[in-house]
Parts: structure tokens; sequence; C-alpha cells
């Protein structure tokens, strides 16, 4: 009996000993283990990228453990961010939300980067996309694109629409319209959508053809009147809004999109772990629907499609920065 005993309670203390050594190293599997996680986001808080961004890193948080913080690196059109995420330590304590912009069109924007848009940078996944919004003041009269047009021409002086900076995609997509419909329009840039956003309510700008994601709030309060989307088809939350083409201006697709990345150096394991958990949280209908009311569509790509991608975009926005004669230094 004794040596049954014996035998139990080793059994017992085994069982405790792995288990204690399982939890050791779940909990070696956290996000990294008991530490903050920084997520930069290259732009002012309030605007798309950065509500789109704190939507995830709280779901991230939940799923991998660890403190997530979102912090706003902003200035120079991404880069001074960017540069941030660059020279962290590539030990998952400091992740990257880069855009369409930092990593497909400061490139051709831009006489020098303090990064590489290709080799400074692990790619993990591509998170979000959404389209632009044709946005006027509320009390524009144009009730649609065609007496936009009629409005604006109309002007003296012309018309001035308003961005988040140089070289951002509402720059260029408001370049890319004064070009196609011929109209006098000049650009205001600002620092971020925080100052680009109330300048319009207030009426300092005619229009802008901003993220949907920043201005959905804004046009659900009446505060913004939009009158048409960038999109191919008409977004789901707003099916009552034309797109460019129905509203007759054609060949004017503009979409936008976020992507997680990590600096170069970053273990495979870290990569595809966070590449796997968004993709996770991605199949949530709940959480596809809380982007869609903000203003997003949920698109998670693996590393290597998130590469890829970005190598089609730039191709593509290299040739819009160079029509809208854009330099910065």
């Amino acid at each position: 009996m004794t040596q049954v005993l014996r035998t139990l309670t080793q059994s017992a203390f085994l069982l405790v000993a792995e288990l204690a050594l399982g939890t050791s190293l779940y909990a070696q599997e956290t996000w990294p283990a008991g530490s903050a996680v920084k997520v930069i986001v290259p732009f002012s808080a309030g605007g798309g990228s950065d509500v789109l961004t704190r939507q995830l890193s709280e779901r991230l948080q939940s799923k991998l453990g660890g403190n997530w913080i979102v912090e706003n690196r902003t200035g120079a059109g991404g880069n001074i961010g960017m540069e941030a995420i660059r020279t962290a330590a590539p030990d998952g304590s400091t992740i990257g939300s880069a855009t369409i912009g930092t990593l497909t069109i400061n490139q051709f924007l831009f006489s020098k980067l303090p990064y590489d848009p290709v080799a400074d940078f692990v790619y993990v996944s591509k998170v979000w996309e959404n389209c632009n919004v044709f946005v006027v003041p509320p009390d524009n009269p144009s009730k649609n694109i065609t007496e936009f047009l009629d409005w604006a021409k109309k002007r003296p002086k012309g018309v001035s629409y308003g961005s988040a900076g140089v070289g951002t995609t509402p720059h260029l997509a408001g370049e890319l319209f004064r070009l196609r419909t011929g109209i006098d329009a000049v650009h205001v840039p600002f620092r971020g959508a925080a100052q680009s956003m109330p300048a319009l309510m207030a009426g300092d700008t005619d229009f802008a053809i901003d993220n949907i994601a920043s201005y959905t709030p804004l046009i659900k309060t009446g505060k913004v009147k939009a009158l048409a989307v960038t999109c191919p088809e008409r977004w789901p939350t707003m099916v009552d809004v034309p797109t460019m083409a129905e509203a007759g201006v054609e060949d004017f697709i503009v979409t936008a999109w976020g992507a997680f990345v990590l600096p170069k150096g970053a273990a495979p394991a870290l990569v595809n772990k966070l590449s796997s958990a968004i993709a996770e949280i991605a199949r949530d209908p709940a959480v596809q629907d809380k982007y869609l009311q903000i203003g997003a569509l949920l698109r998670p790509t693996t590393p290597r499609q998130t590469e890829l991608f970005a190598e089609q975009e730039r191709a593509k926005w290299k040739e819009a920065v160079r029509m809208s004669g854009a330099k910065l230094e």
C-alpha cells in the first residue's frame, strides 16, 4: 500500500510539474510575455487608419495577451512613423500599421525616404480595404456631382479641396478629379485628418475625396454631405450614394488599404503567428460588421500575398504621382 501511495504521489507530482511547465510554455506564447506592445500609426488620432488600427489592436490584445498601446507618430506623410517602426527592435514589441501611402506611394513622392518600404519591413497581413467618398460642407447647394461641377465652374476663384497632406490618396484623388473634370481646384494640405475634417465642415474648403472610414460618422450626423464613392460598386452602408461612374465621372476608382508590418529581422514564427491571429479575428462576423459600420472591409492576407499586393500597387501609384506632378523633399 505504501508503495502504491508513493507511486501515486510521484505521479501526481509529475502531473503538477507537467501542468506547470505547460502553463509556463503557454505564457511564453503570449505576445510578447508580460510586456507592452506598441502599435505605431503614422497618422493623427481620429483618422481612418487610427480608428481601424485601434479596433484590431483591442482584439489582438484579447487574443494574444500583453498590453497593446496605439501610438500616433505623425508627420512627413507618414514617414516619421515608418522610421520609428524601422528602427524598433524586431522582437514583436513594436508593430507598424502601414498604409497604401507609406508602402506604395511615398517612395515616388519624396526625393529621399528615411526607410525602404520593401527592404526594411516584414509584411504580416493586409488588414482592411476601403474607398474614398466625395464630400462637401453641409451648406453646399449641390445634391450630386453634376450640380457640384456646375457650381464649381461658376466660382470666380475656383474651388479648394483639403487632404491630410501632399501625396496622400485624398490629395491624389483630388488632383485626378481636377484633371478629369477640368475644374479650377486648389489643393489645401493639412497635417492630418483631425485638421482637414473640421476645415471642410466649416466650409473653409469646398470638397474632399477622403477616406470613407474617416467621414462615415460625419456623414451619418449630417456634418458633411456625401455625393459619390470611389469604389467600383456602391458601398454597403451607403447604398443611396452613387459611385463616381454612376455620377458621371468615368474611370475614377480609388481604393485605400492598411497593412500590419514588423521591423526587418522579425522571426518567421512571430510573423506567422500575428498573421494567423489577424485572419482568425477577421472571420468573426461581429468584427466584420463593426469594421463595415466604421467604413472598411476586412481583407486579411498571408505575408507573401501582402508583399505581392503591395508590389502591384506600387506600379499603379507611381503613375498617379507622376500625373499629379506632386513632389516633396
